[in-house]
């Protein structure tokens, strides 16, 4: 099982989030994921540009961003953001995408909620054709590209690995069809998210993110999903919080069910929940 971190995107201070990129580096993770949200009162730095300068400053650790909603962006400019980061990063980028759960924030992108999924379908094409093809022609539905170059490449052939969200029956069919691996989300309970991925092949891969907090910090926990999400009650919900053996018992527990990459997502005291996840749970875990 591999483990990754989430890079703490409500810091305000560039100086603490380059020191915990670069903690992280020195630490047992395969990688630091950044989360998307674009609108909100939450004051979430943008997940392309966070991970930009993650970027920058590591050389190792793999840098993913879960998940993107790619129906309400412009295919073109985020293949192009996205392969400039692979090459900055030399090859280390990690894509997430998904859907989304609604469609409320469509009409502040002049976006029509009618046919999400072929919009949704029809720009992760267009990304992956720029990524891979010299000159790109499709006589689409909602775009039109008429022999358009991208350049440069990623590094990643064909193209960086892509990870669906998702845990509705349909996107998890997407994802083995069209990705390289399935994310759980955060906001998903536990018990949903193990069912959900009994749908998947067994040797398709399968990460999970945890909200979590070491210690008796349920209140905390729960001021930071109201900040985020608008739903303080959420805490209680999907995340984990209390001893090391106890969140690492819901660890080896998605392990036993199949799941292989785990993202740790401290919400608050992040260095210090990151240093005391090192030493005293993923031990517990065989780390």
């Amino acid at each position: 099982m591999q483990y990754a971190i989430a890079i703490p995107q409500t810091y305000p201070d560039r100086v603490r989030l380059r020191r915990f990129l670069q903690r992280a580096e020195e630490l047992p993770f395969a990688a630091a994921w950044c989360i998307e949200q674009m609108i909100g009162k939450a004051p979430v730095l943008e997940s392309v540009t966070t991970l930009a300068y993650a970027a920058a400053v590591t050389e190792r650790l793999r840098l993913g961003v879960a998940v993107l909603l790619i129906g309400q962006r412009n295919p073109i400019d985020l293949a192009k953001s996205l392969s400039s980061i692979d090459v900055l990063s030399n090859g280390r980028l990690i894509v997430g995408v998904g859907l989304g759960g609604s469609t409320s924030y469509y009409p502040a992108y002049g976006l029509a909620p009618e046919g999400r999924v072929a919009r949704f379908r029809e720009n992760l094409a267009i990304m992956k054709r720029l990524w891979t093809e010299e000159k790109v022609t499709l006589d689409g539905r909602f775009s039109h590209l008429m022999s358009i170059p991208m350049e440069p490449k990623p590094v990643q052939k064909p193209h960086p690995p892509i990870w669906f969200g998702g845990y509705a029956e349909a996107a998890l069919r997407r994802a083995v069809e069209l990705g390289d691996g399935h994310i759980g989300a955060g906001s998903a309970p536990m018990k949903a998210f193990l069912e959900s991925i009994e749908q998947l092949p067994p040797d398709f891969p399968k990460a999970k993110r945890l909200y979590l907090a070491l210690g008796d910090n349920l209140p905390r926990l729960r001021e930071w999903f109201g900040a985020f999400y608008g739903k303080p009650e959420m805490a209680d919900q999907v995340a984990l919080w209390g001893s090391p053996q106890r969140i690492a018992d819901q660890i080896l527990r998605l392990k036993d069910a199949g799941v292989d990459y785990i993202l740790l997502n401290p919400v608050f005291d992040e260095e210090a929940q990151m240093e005391q996840l090192c030493q005293d749970v993923l031990p517990l875990c065989g780390v």
